[in-house]
């Protein structure tokens, strides 16, 4: 199945804006179209990026953020705490959950990980989040159930700032001595690495690979979608535990 890529009027794919926009694009996206599946890419500057259900101060080195001016979201998915920055391509899907949303996110995260083997990756779904390639991680995934929608997204690491990554996010220690690792960097590579190709043609692939089709926002969907990113700016959300959402 392929879906609809979504377009800004303005852009052609992650043009910096605030990650709150595009946290706040998906919800809207999911208000507008009550039916088919949508796709888009962003990308953001430095950002940190933690789960509904996960605590502030425990997941992210808010000092080493500070120092680096590194922004820090909520968002409404579970999931893991995420590092992203322009070397990272972020996706987000909006779909049906048809039922069962936890078959219909891990089958989105099977499409991705084909997306990338045919670029002859060896990438695999791993766990309920993970894509892997050679058991490093290279994308990691959440989704956020809407009464009749569900929300996808995720992380393509390419050419990804791992050292900030591993000083940005602090991941509980017995996560790190399950997997037998001693630190976020042992864990995670970028894909960029691998192929010989730059963040625009990746970009390119990534969409041509998801999507048959296009639609562009217009200047007042973009208008809406910056007021409901406010919410995700507000303190209470930020720092709040469990937000009802």
């Amino acid at each position: 199945m392929m879906m609809t890529q979504v377009l800004l009027p303005d852009s052609h794919g992650g043009d910096g804006r605030p990650l709150a926009f595009y946290l706040a694009m998906e919800e809207y996206i999911a208000r507008k179209y009550a039916a088919g599946d949508y796709f888009f890419v962003w990308r953001t500057g430095p950002s940190v990026i933690f789960g509904r259900n996960q605590s502030l101060e425990s997941e992210v080195n808010l000092e080493y953020c500070r120092e680096h001016d590194i922004k820090v979201y909520r968002r409404k998915s579970g999931g893991g705490c995420v590092y992203s920055d322009m070397g990272n391509l972020m996706h987000s899907c909006i779909t049906s959950p048809e039922g069962d949303a936890a078959f219909v996110f891990h089958r989105y995260m099977q499409w991705m990980a084909l997306a990338l083997s045919r670029l002859g990756i060896d990438a695999r779904v791993c766990g309920r989040n993970d894509i892997t390639v050679g058991g490093r991680k290279v994308s990691g995934n959440a989704f956020h159930l809407l009464p009749r929608r569900c929300i996808i997204h995720g992380t393509l690491l390419f050419g990804t700032d791992l050292d900030a990554l591993e000083q940005a996010v602090n991941p509980p220690v017995e996560k790190l001595v399950r997997r037998g690792i001693s630190s976020v960097r042992q864990r995670v590579t970028n894909l960029g690495e691998m192929l010989d190709m730059d963040m625009d043609a990746f970009t390119g692939h990534i969409v041509s690979s998801m999507c048959d089709g296009s639609v562009t926002l217009d200047a007042g969907d973009v208008s809406s979608i910056e007021e409901m990113s406010q919410e995700y700016l507000q303190e209470s959300f930020l720092t709040g535990r469990n937000p009802k959402h």
